[in-house]
Protein backbone atom coordinates (compact mmCIF):
# COMPACT_ATOMS: atom_id res chain seq x y z
CA UNK A 1 0.00 0.00 0.00
CA UNK A 2 1.29 3.49 -0.85
CA UNK A 3 1.32 5.40 2.44
CA UNK A 4 1.63 8.94 1.09
CA UNK A 5 -0.59 8.93 -1.99
CA UNK A 6 -4.12 10.17 -1.25
CA UNK A 7 -6.83 9.02 -3.66
CA UNK A 8 -9.50 11.15 -1.96
CA UNK A 9 -9.44 13.94 0.59
CA UNK A 10 -12.54 15.52 2.12
CA UNK A 11 -11.91 18.66 4.18
CA UNK A 12 -14.30 20.37 6.58
CA UNK A 13 -17.44 18.84 5.10
CA UNK A 14 -20.67 20.32 6.47
CA UNK A 15 -24.14 19.12 5.49
CA UNK A 16 -27.27 20.51 7.10
CA UNK A 17 -30.86 19.31 6.90
CA UNK A 18 -33.79 21.11 8.56
CA UNK A 19 -33.17 20.87 12.30
CA UNK A 20 -30.11 18.64 11.88
CA UNK A 21 -26.40 18.94 11.15
CA UNK A 22 -25.62 15.58 9.57
CA UNK A 23 -21.92 16.31 8.97
CA UNK A 24 -20.17 18.83 11.20
CA UNK A 25 -16.80 19.85 9.68
CA UNK A 26 -15.82 16.27 8.86
CA UNK A 27 -12.36 15.39 7.54
CA UNK A 28 -11.86 12.07 5.75
CA UNK A 29 -9.12 10.78 3.48
CA UNK A 30 -8.62 7.60 1.47
CA UNK A 31 -5.18 6.40 0.46
CA UNK A 32 -4.35 4.66 -2.77
CA UNK A 33 -4.53 0.87 -2.40
CA UNK A 34 -6.27 0.65 0.99
CA UNK A 35 -9.55 -0.40 2.58
CA UNK A 36 -10.75 2.41 4.81
CA UNK A 37 -13.72 1.47 7.04
CA UNK A 38 -16.30 4.09 7.98
CA UNK A 39 -18.20 3.34 11.20
CA UNK A 40 -20.86 5.04 13.27
CA UNK A 41 -24.25 4.67 14.90
CA UNK A 42 -27.49 5.01 12.94
CA UNK A 43 -27.80 8.69 12.10
CA UNK A 44 -24.10 9.40 12.72
CA UNK A 45 -23.69 10.85 9.22
CA UNK A 46 -21.85 8.02 7.40
CA UNK A 47 -24.26 7.68 4.49
CA UNK A 48 -24.59 11.44 4.14
CA UNK A 49 -20.81 11.83 3.90
CA UNK A 50 -20.49 9.08 1.29
CA UNK A 51 -23.50 10.34 -0.68
CA UNK A 52 -21.65 13.66 -0.93
CA UNK A 53 -18.54 11.87 -2.17
CA UNK A 54 -20.63 9.89 -4.69
CA UNK A 55 -22.33 13.01 -6.07
CA UNK A 56 -25.81 12.31 -4.66
CA UNK A 57 -25.69 15.22 -2.17
CA UNK A 58 -23.94 18.58 -2.27
CA UNK A 59 -21.97 19.74 0.76
CA UNK A 60 -22.93 23.09 2.33
CA UNK A 61 -19.30 23.72 3.25
CA UNK A 62 -15.94 22.07 2.66
CA UNK A 63 -14.04 20.72 -0.31
CA UNK A 64 -13.25 17.41 -1.98
CA UNK A 65 -9.98 16.56 -3.69
CA UNK A 66 -9.46 13.54 -5.96
CA UNK A 67 -5.82 12.74 -6.75
CA UNK A 68 -4.95 16.12 -5.23
CA UNK A 69 -7.19 18.16 -7.51
CA UNK A 70 -10.35 19.95 -6.23
CA UNK A 71 -13.60 18.59 -7.64
CA UNK A 72 -17.28 19.51 -7.45
CA UNK A 73 -19.73 16.75 -8.32
CA UNK A 74 -23.15 17.79 -9.60
CA UNK A 75 -24.35 14.20 -10.05
CA UNK A 76 -23.18 10.58 -9.65
CA UNK A 77 -22.20 10.68 -13.33
CA UNK A 78 -19.57 13.31 -12.45
CA UNK A 79 -18.25 11.14 -9.62
CA UNK A 80 -18.01 8.07 -11.86
CA UNK A 81 -16.19 10.15 -14.49
CA UNK A 82 -13.65 11.02 -11.77
CA UNK A 83 -13.22 7.34 -10.92
CA UNK A 84 -15.58 7.01 -7.93
CA UNK A 85 -18.43 4.51 -7.77
CA UNK A 86 -20.83 3.59 -4.97
CA UNK A 87 -22.26 0.09 -4.52
CA UNK A 88 -25.40 0.25 -2.43
CA UNK A 89 -26.63 -2.41 -0.03
CA UNK A 90 -29.70 -3.00 -2.20
CA UNK A 91 -28.58 -3.86 -5.71
CA UNK A 92 -29.72 -1.83 -8.72
CA UNK A 93 -29.86 -4.60 -11.30
CA UNK A 94 -32.61 -5.54 -13.77
CA UNK A 95 -33.36 -9.26 -13.15
CA UNK A 96 -34.66 -10.00 -16.65
CA UNK A 97 -31.51 -8.69 -18.38
CA UNK A 98 -28.18 -10.48 -18.73
CA UNK A 99 -25.03 -9.59 -16.81
CA UNK A 100 -23.62 -7.84 -19.88
CA UNK A 101 -26.82 -5.88 -20.55
CA UNK A 102 -26.92 -4.70 -16.93
CA UNK A 103 -23.31 -3.54 -17.08
CA UNK A 104 -23.89 -1.63 -20.32
CA UNK A 105 -27.18 -0.10 -19.14
CA UNK A 106 -27.00 3.70 -19.01
CA UNK A 107 -23.71 4.05 -20.90
CA UNK A 108 -23.35 6.29 -23.93
CA UNK A 109 -21.93 3.38 -25.94
CA UNK A 110 -23.07 1.32 -27.72
CA UNK A 111 -25.45 3.89 -29.20
CA UNK A 112 -27.18 2.24 -32.15
CA UNK A 113 -26.09 -1.38 -32.57
CA UNK A 114 -25.28 -3.81 -29.78
CA UNK A 115 -22.61 -6.36 -30.67
CA UNK A 116 -23.42 -8.46 -27.61
CA UNK A 117 -20.77 -11.12 -28.23
CA UNK A 118 -17.98 -8.51 -28.37
CA UNK A 119 -19.07 -6.87 -25.13
CA UNK A 120 -19.49 -10.24 -23.42
CA UNK A 121 -15.88 -11.06 -24.32
CA UNK A 122 -14.70 -7.73 -22.89
CA UNK A 123 -16.61 -8.23 -19.67
CA UNK A 124 -15.43 -11.83 -19.35
CA UNK A 125 -11.85 -10.64 -19.72
CA UNK A 126 -12.36 -7.92 -17.07
CA UNK A 127 -13.94 -10.45 -14.72
CA UNK A 128 -10.96 -12.78 -15.09
CA UNK A 129 -8.48 -9.95 -14.54
CA UNK A 130 -10.05 -8.91 -11.21
CA UNK A 131 -11.01 -12.40 -10.06
CA UNK A 132 -14.80 -11.97 -10.18
CA UNK A 133 -16.22 -15.18 -11.62
CA UNK A 134 -19.53 -14.58 -13.37
CA UNK A 135 -21.13 -15.65 -16.66
CA UNK A 136 -21.67 -12.50 -18.80
CA UNK A 137 -24.51 -14.20 -20.71
CA UNK A 138 -26.48 -15.30 -17.61
CA UNK A 139 -29.71 -13.57 -16.64
CA UNK A 140 -29.40 -11.73 -13.33
CA UNK A 141 -32.36 -13.60 -11.83
CA UNK A 142 -30.41 -16.82 -12.32
CA UNK A 143 -27.51 -15.61 -10.14
CA UNK A 144 -26.96 -16.04 -6.42
CA UNK A 145 -26.82 -12.94 -4.23
CA UNK A 146 -23.04 -13.15 -4.10
CA UNK A 147 -22.84 -13.33 -7.90
CA UNK A 148 -25.15 -10.33 -8.22
CA UNK A 149 -22.81 -8.35 -5.99
CA UNK A 150 -19.93 -9.25 -8.32
CA UNK A 151 -21.98 -7.82 -11.19
CA UNK A 152 -22.40 -4.55 -9.27
CA UNK A 153 -18.63 -4.37 -8.73
CA UNK A 154 -17.93 -5.19 -12.38
CA UNK A 155 -20.41 -2.52 -13.45
CA UNK A 156 -18.39 0.12 -11.61
CA UNK A 157 -15.00 -1.22 -12.72
CA UNK A 158 -16.19 -1.30 -16.35
CA UNK A 159 -17.01 2.40 -16.00
CA UNK A 160 -13.43 3.06 -14.89
CA UNK A 161 -13.96 3.34 -11.14
CA UNK A 162 -10.72 3.22 -9.16
CA UNK A 163 -12.40 4.06 -5.87
CA UNK A 164 -15.35 1.99 -4.63
CA UNK A 165 -17.70 2.98 -1.81
CA UNK A 166 -19.36 -0.19 -0.47
CA UNK A 167 -22.40 0.22 1.81
CA UNK A 168 -23.00 -2.85 4.04
CA UNK A 169 -21.58 -5.18 1.35
CA UNK A 170 -21.83 -8.38 3.43
CA UNK A 171 -25.38 -7.90 4.74
CA UNK A 172 -26.89 -10.53 2.43
CA UNK A 173 -23.92 -12.88 1.98
CA UNK A 174 -23.23 -16.33 3.38
CA UNK A 175 -19.89 -16.75 5.23
CA UNK A 176 -18.17 -18.31 2.22
CA UNK A 177 -19.40 -15.49 -0.03
CA UNK A 178 -18.07 -12.93 2.46
CA UNK A 179 -14.65 -14.62 2.44
CA UNK A 180 -14.66 -14.56 -1.36
CA UNK A 181 -15.62 -10.87 -1.39
CA UNK A 182 -12.73 -10.07 0.96
CA UNK A 183 -10.30 -11.90 -1.34
CA UNK A 184 -11.63 -9.82 -4.22
CA UNK A 185 -11.21 -6.56 -2.30
CA UNK A 186 -7.66 -7.46 -1.30
CA UNK A 187 -6.88 -8.24 -4.94
CA UNK A 188 -8.26 -4.84 -5.95
CA UNK A 189 -6.22 -2.92 -3.38
CA UNK A 190 -3.07 -4.79 -4.40
CA UNK A 191 -3.56 -3.28 -7.88
CA UNK A 192 -3.85 0.20 -6.39
CA UNK A 193 -7.63 0.56 -6.23
CA UNK A 194 -9.16 1.98 -3.04
CA UNK A 195 -12.20 0.93 -1.02
CA UNK A 196 -14.44 2.74 1.46
CA UNK A 197 -16.09 -0.02 3.53
CA UNK A 198 -19.25 0.86 5.50
CA UNK A 199 -20.40 -1.87 7.88
CA UNK A 200 -21.95 -2.54 11.28
CA UNK A 201 -20.13 -5.90 11.58
CA UNK A 202 -17.11 -4.97 13.66
CA UNK A 203 -15.33 -8.32 13.33
CA UNK A 204 -15.46 -7.98 9.53
CA UNK A 205 -14.16 -4.41 9.74
CA UNK A 206 -11.17 -5.59 11.77
CA UNK A 207 -10.60 -8.42 9.27
CA UNK A 208 -10.58 -6.28 6.11
CA UNK A 209 -9.80 -2.65 7.00
CA UNK A 210 -6.38 -0.99 6.94
CA UNK A 211 -7.65 2.17 8.64
CA UNK A 212 -10.86 3.18 10.39
CA UNK A 213 -12.74 6.47 10.75
CA UNK A 214 -15.60 6.71 13.26
CA UNK A 215 -18.42 9.24 13.23
CA UNK A 216 -20.67 10.05 16.18
CA UNK A 217 -23.49 12.58 15.85
CA UNK A 218 -21.97 14.04 12.72
CA UNK A 219 -18.47 14.53 14.15
CA UNK A 220 -15.30 12.48 13.83
CA UNK A 221 -14.29 10.60 17.00
CA UNK A 222 -11.48 8.63 15.35
CA UNK A 223 -9.81 9.76 12.14
CA UNK A 224 -7.93 7.28 9.99
CA UNK A 225 -6.95 5.12 12.95
CA UNK A 226 -4.93 2.00 11.98
CA UNK A 227 -7.09 -1.11 12.39
CA UNK A 228 -4.16 -3.18 13.64
CA UNK A 229 -4.35 -3.72 17.39
CA UNK A 230 -7.95 -2.53 17.73
CA UNK A 231 -10.68 -4.71 19.24
CA UNK A 232 -14.44 -4.81 18.83
CA UNK A 233 -15.01 -3.16 22.26
CA UNK A 234 -12.59 -0.38 21.24
CA UNK A 235 -14.61 0.36 18.10
CA UNK A 236 -17.97 0.06 19.87
CA UNK A 237 -16.84 2.56 22.50
CA UNK A 238 -15.80 5.04 19.80
CA UNK A 239 -19.15 4.60 18.04
CA UNK A 240 -21.57 4.96 20.96
CA UNK A 241 -19.48 6.68 23.63
CA UNK A 242 -19.87 3.93 26.24
CA UNK A 243 -18.96 0.32 26.92
CA UNK A 244 -20.97 -2.15 24.84
CA UNK A 245 -21.00 -5.83 25.69
CA UNK A 246 -19.41 -7.87 22.90
CA UNK A 247 -21.83 -10.69 23.60
CA UNK A 248 -24.74 -11.04 26.01
CA UNK A 249 -24.70 -14.06 28.28
CA UNK A 250 -27.27 -16.65 27.25
CA UNK A 251 -28.22 -18.84 30.19
CA UNK A 252 -29.20 -22.46 29.47
CA UNK A 253 -32.86 -22.99 28.71
CA UNK A 254 -35.13 -25.99 29.12
CA UNK A 255 -37.69 -25.77 26.30
CA UNK A 256 -41.30 -26.51 27.16
CA UNK A 257 -44.29 -27.48 25.08
CA UNK A 258 -44.48 -26.97 21.32
CA UNK A 259 -45.93 -23.52 20.59
CA UNK A 260 -45.44 -23.33 16.81
CA UNK A 261 -45.66 -26.33 14.50
CA UNK A 262 -45.43 -26.28 10.72
CA UNK A 263 -46.25 -29.46 8.82
CA UNK A 264 -45.95 -29.79 5.04
CA UNK A 265 -46.11 -26.02 4.47
CA UNK A 266 -45.70 -24.80 0.90
CA UNK A 267 -46.23 -21.33 -0.54
CA UNK A 268 -45.44 -19.19 -3.57
CA UNK A 269 -43.78 -15.78 -3.63
CA UNK A 270 -45.12 -12.55 -5.13
CA UNK A 271 -44.02 -13.70 -8.60
CA UNK A 272 -46.01 -16.92 -8.31
CA UNK A 273 -42.87 -19.05 -7.99
CA UNK A 274 -42.40 -21.70 -5.31
CA UNK A 275 -40.94 -20.09 -2.19
CA UNK A 276 -41.61 -22.77 0.46
CA UNK A 277 -41.50 -26.50 -0.22
CA UNK A 278 -42.95 -28.94 2.30
CA UNK A 279 -41.55 -27.16 5.37
CA UNK A 280 -41.73 -28.94 8.73
CA UNK A 281 -40.53 -27.10 11.83
CA UNK A 282 -41.27 -26.81 15.55
CA UNK A 283 -40.56 -24.03 18.05
CA UNK A 284 -41.06 -24.67 21.78
CA UNK A 285 -41.72 -22.30 24.65
CA UNK A 286 -38.55 -20.88 26.18
CA UNK A 287 -36.38 -21.46 23.12
CA UNK A 288 -35.11 -19.46 20.19
CA UNK A 289 -34.98 -21.22 16.83
CA UNK A 290 -32.84 -19.32 14.36
CA UNK A 291 -33.75 -19.58 10.67
CA UNK A 292 -30.52 -19.14 8.70
CA UNK A 293 -30.27 -18.67 4.98
CA UNK A 294 -29.03 -16.44 2.19
CA UNK A 295 -31.58 -13.78 1.21
CA UNK A 296 -34.34 -14.97 -1.11
CA UNK A 297 -34.54 -18.60 0.01
CA UNK A 298 -38.03 -18.41 1.54
CA UNK A 299 -37.36 -16.84 4.94
CA UNK A 300 -39.67 -13.88 4.40
CA UNK A 301 -42.47 -16.06 3.04
CA UNK A 302 -42.19 -18.44 6.01
CA UNK A 303 -42.60 -15.57 8.46
CA UNK A 304 -45.55 -14.27 6.46
CA UNK A 305 -47.47 -17.57 6.41
CA UNK A 306 -47.07 -17.90 10.20
CA UNK A 307 -48.32 -14.34 10.83
CA UNK A 308 -51.27 -14.54 8.44
CA UNK A 309 -49.84 -12.32 5.71
CA UNK A 310 -49.53 -14.99 2.98
CA UNK A 311 -51.66 -17.99 1.94
CA UNK A 312 -50.14 -21.45 1.96
CA UNK A 313 -50.74 -25.18 1.76
CA UNK A 314 -50.17 -27.35 4.81
CA UNK A 315 -50.80 -26.99 8.55
CA UNK A 316 -49.61 -24.22 10.89
CA UNK A 317 -50.56 -24.60 14.55
CA UNK A 318 -49.95 -22.01 17.28
CA UNK A 319 -50.70 -23.48 20.71
CA UNK A 320 -52.74 -26.15 18.92
CA UNK A 321 -54.85 -23.66 16.96
CA UNK A 322 -54.71 -23.80 13.16
CA UNK A 323 -53.77 -20.36 11.86
CA UNK A 324 -52.93 -21.29 8.26
CA UNK A 325 -54.77 -19.17 5.68
CA UNK A 326 -56.53 -17.22 8.41
CA UNK A 327 -56.55 -13.42 8.79
CA UNK A 328 -53.67 -11.85 10.71
CA UNK A 329 -56.03 -11.07 13.61
CA UNK A 330 -56.37 -14.83 14.22
CA UNK A 331 -52.61 -15.15 14.66
CA UNK A 332 -52.61 -12.12 16.97
CA UNK A 333 -55.43 -13.58 19.08
CA UNK A 334 -53.48 -16.86 19.22
CA UNK A 335 -50.57 -15.04 20.86
CA UNK A 336 -48.33 -14.27 17.87
CA UNK A 337 -46.18 -11.13 17.91
CA UNK A 338 -44.48 -10.01 14.71
CA UNK A 339 -41.35 -7.90 14.28
CA UNK A 340 -41.23 -7.63 10.46
CA UNK A 341 -38.13 -6.99 8.36
CA UNK A 342 -39.69 -3.84 6.88
CA UNK A 343 -40.04 -1.75 10.02
CA UNK A 344 -41.25 1.26 8.05
CA UNK A 345 -43.76 -0.22 5.61
CA UNK A 346 -45.09 -3.20 7.58
CA UNK A 347 -44.02 -2.76 11.19
CA UNK A 348 -45.35 0.77 11.61
CA UNK A 349 -47.60 3.43 10.15
CA UNK A 350 -44.93 6.07 9.37
CA UNK A 351 -47.26 9.07 9.20
CA UNK A 352 -49.04 8.26 12.47
CA UNK A 353 -47.70 9.32 15.84
CA UNK A 354 -45.60 7.32 18.27
CA UNK A 355 -48.69 7.04 20.49
CA UNK A 356 -50.88 5.68 17.67
CA UNK A 357 -48.23 3.12 16.72
CA UNK A 358 -47.84 2.03 20.35
CA UNK A 359 -51.52 1.07 20.71
CA UNK A 360 -52.06 -0.61 17.34
CA UNK A 361 -52.49 -4.04 18.94
CA UNK A 362 -54.34 -2.93 22.07
CA UNK A 363 -56.81 -0.29 20.91
CA UNK A 364 -59.59 -2.91 20.67
CA UNK A 365 -59.14 -4.01 24.28
CA UNK A 366 -59.95 -2.41 27.64
CA UNK A 367 -58.88 -0.20 29.30
CA UNK A 368 -57.94 1.63 26.07
CA UNK A 369 -61.16 0.52 24.40
CA UNK A 370 -64.30 1.78 26.10
CA UNK A 371 -67.07 0.11 24.15
CA UNK A 372 -67.05 1.70 20.72
CA UNK A 373 -64.89 4.57 21.94
CA UNK A 374 -61.18 5.06 22.50
CA UNK A 375 -60.08 6.27 25.92
CA UNK A 376 -57.54 8.81 24.69
CA UNK A 377 -56.27 9.68 28.16
CA UNK A 378 -55.39 6.07 29.00
CA UNK A 379 -53.99 5.48 25.51
CA UNK A 380 -51.63 8.45 25.82
CA UNK A 381 -50.65 7.48 29.34
CA UNK A 382 -49.81 3.97 28.16
CA UNK A 383 -47.78 5.33 25.24
CA UNK A 384 -45.80 7.61 27.61
CA UNK A 385 -45.05 4.64 29.88
CA UNK A 386 -43.82 2.48 27.00
CA UNK A 387 -41.76 5.33 25.53
CA UNK A 388 -39.96 5.69 28.86
CA UNK A 389 -39.62 1.96 29.59
CA UNK A 390 -38.18 1.08 26.17
CA UNK A 391 -36.17 4.31 25.89
CA UNK A 392 -37.70 5.40 22.60
CA UNK A 393 -35.88 8.65 21.84
CA UNK A 394 -38.60 10.87 20.38
CA UNK A 395 -39.38 14.50 21.30
CA UNK A 396 -42.98 13.57 22.25
CA UNK A 397 -45.47 10.75 21.75
CA UNK A 398 -47.05 12.96 19.07
CA UNK A 399 -43.92 12.73 16.90
CA UNK A 400 -44.54 10.93 13.62
CA UNK A 401 -42.98 7.44 13.52
CA UNK A 402 -41.23 8.21 10.22
CA UNK A 403 -39.06 10.78 12.00
CA UNK A 404 -37.51 8.18 14.33
CA UNK A 405 -34.12 6.59 13.69
CA UNK A 406 -34.04 2.90 12.81
CA UNK A 407 -33.04 1.90 16.33
CA UNK A 408 -35.77 3.94 17.99
CA UNK A 409 -38.42 2.72 15.58
CA UNK A 410 -37.37 -0.85 16.35
CA UNK A 411 -37.66 -0.13 20.09
CA UNK A 412 -41.19 1.16 19.47
CA UNK A 413 -42.14 -2.00 17.58
CA UNK A 414 -40.71 -4.26 20.29
CA UNK A 415 -42.54 -2.25 22.96
CA UNK A 416 -45.86 -2.73 21.17
CA UNK A 417 -45.32 -6.42 20.43
CA UNK A 418 -43.92 -7.49 23.80
CA UNK A 419 -46.59 -5.74 25.85
CA UNK A 420 -49.19 -7.89 24.10
CA UNK A 421 -47.76 -10.76 26.20
CA UNK A 422 -47.13 -13.05 23.23
CA UNK A 423 -46.66 -16.80 23.30
CA UNK A 424 -44.69 -16.67 20.03
CA UNK A 425 -42.50 -13.92 18.60
CA UNK A 426 -41.60 -14.00 14.90
CA UNK A 427 -38.65 -11.62 14.57
CA UNK A 428 -37.37 -11.03 11.04
CA UNK A 429 -34.01 -9.30 10.56
CA UNK A 430 -34.54 -7.50 13.90
CA UNK A 431 -31.12 -5.80 13.91
CA UNK A 432 -30.58 -5.12 10.20
CA UNK A 433 -29.13 -1.66 9.74
CA UNK A 434 -28.84 -0.99 13.48
CA UNK A 435 -25.71 0.17 15.30
CA UNK A 436 -24.01 -1.81 18.04
CA UNK A 437 -25.89 -0.05 20.85
CA UNK A 438 -29.30 -0.71 19.32
CA UNK A 439 -28.31 -4.31 18.51
CA UNK A 440 -27.41 -4.87 22.15
CA UNK A 441 -30.86 -3.61 23.20
CA UNK A 442 -32.68 -5.89 20.75
CA UNK A 443 -30.66 -8.94 21.83
CA UNK A 444 -31.45 -8.23 25.50
CA UNK A 445 -35.16 -7.98 24.73
CA UNK A 446 -35.23 -11.29 22.85
CA UNK A 447 -33.31 -13.17 25.54
CA UNK A 448 -35.56 -11.71 28.24
CA UNK A 449 -38.62 -13.01 26.38
CA UNK A 450 -36.96 -16.42 26.01
CA UNK A 451 -36.36 -16.47 29.79
CA UNK A 452 -40.03 -15.61 30.31
CA UNK A 453 -41.05 -18.74 28.37
CA UNK A 454 -41.89 -17.20 25.02
CA UNK A 455 -41.20 -19.21 21.87
CA UNK A 456 -39.14 -17.21 19.37
CA UNK A 457 -38.58 -17.78 15.65
CA UNK A 458 -35.58 -15.60 14.75
CA UNK A 459 -35.09 -15.02 11.02
CA UNK A 460 -31.72 -13.47 10.30
CA UNK A 461 -29.10 -13.41 7.55
CA UNK A 462 -26.46 -12.65 10.20
CA UNK A 463 -25.13 -16.08 11.16
CA UNK A 464 -23.16 -14.68 14.11
CA UNK A 465 -26.37 -13.22 15.53
CA UNK A 466 -28.20 -16.53 15.18
CA UNK A 467 -25.42 -18.47 16.87
CA UNK A 468 -25.27 -15.93 19.70
CA UNK A 469 -29.02 -16.07 20.44
CA UNK A 470 -30.50 -19.33 19.17
CA UNK A 471 -30.81 -22.68 20.89
CA UNK A 472 -31.31 -24.47 17.57
CA UNK A 473 -30.52 -23.41 14.01
CA UNK A 474 -32.73 -24.35 11.06
CA UNK A 475 -31.08 -23.76 7.68
CA UNK A 476 -33.36 -22.95 4.75
CA UNK A 477 -32.26 -23.32 1.13
CA UNK A 478 -34.53 -22.86 -1.90
CA UNK A 479 -37.62 -23.07 0.30
CA UNK A 480 -36.68 -26.32 2.05
CA UNK A 481 -35.33 -26.91 5.53
CA UNK A 482 -31.85 -28.25 4.76
CA UNK A 483 -31.28 -29.27 8.37
CA UNK A 484 -31.69 -28.33 12.02
CA UNK A 485 -28.69 -28.38 14.37
CA UNK A 486 -27.97 -27.37 17.95
CA UNK A 487 -26.51 -23.86 18.07
CA UNK A 488 -23.97 -24.79 20.73
CA UNK A 489 -20.90 -26.13 18.99
CA UNK A 490 -22.34 -25.59 15.50
CA UNK A 491 -19.72 -25.33 12.77
CA UNK A 492 -19.98 -21.99 10.91
CA UNK A 493 -18.33 -23.39 7.77
CA UNK A 494 -20.74 -26.31 7.65
CA UNK A 495 -23.74 -24.03 8.15
CA UNK A 496 -22.45 -21.84 5.34
CA UNK A 497 -22.27 -24.85 3.03
CA UNK A 498 -25.86 -25.78 3.90
CA UNK A 499 -26.97 -22.17 3.26
CA UNK A 500 -25.52 -22.35 -0.25
CA UNK A 501 -26.97 -25.76 -1.07
CA UNK A 502 -24.10 -28.10 -0.16
CA UNK A 503 -25.22 -30.70 2.43
CA UNK A 504 -23.18 -30.67 5.62
CA UNK A 505 -22.26 -33.63 7.80
CA UNK A 506 -24.52 -32.39 10.60
CA UNK A 507 -27.57 -31.66 8.50
CA UNK A 508 -29.76 -34.21 10.20
CA UNK A 509 -32.74 -32.73 11.97
CA UNK A 510 -32.06 -32.23 15.69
Amino acid sequence: MTETTLAVEMRGIVKRFPGLVANDHVDFDLRQGEVHALLGENGAGKSTLMNILAGLYHADEGEILVDGAPVRFVSPRDAIAAGLGMIHQHFTLVPSLTVTENILLGLDEPRFRLDLARYEDAIRKLAEEVGLRVDPSAKVWQLSVGEQQRVEILKMLYRGARILIMDEPTAVLAPQETEELFRTLRGMTSRGESIVFISHKLDEVLAIADRITVLRRGKVTASGTPAAGKTKPDLARLMVGREVLESIEKVPSVPGAVVLELDGVSAVNDKGLAALRDVALQVRSGEIVGLAGVAGNGQSELAQVVTGLRPCHGRIHVQGRDVANRPAIVAIESGVAHVPEDRNGTGSAPNLSVADNMIMKSYRLPPIANGWFLNVVIARQRAEELKAEYEVAAPTIDTQARLLSGGNLQRLIFAREITSEPKLIVAVQPTRGLDVGAIETVHRLLLAQRAAGTAILLVSEDLDEILALADRVAVIYEGRIAGVVDAEGADVHELGLMMTGTPGHGSAVA
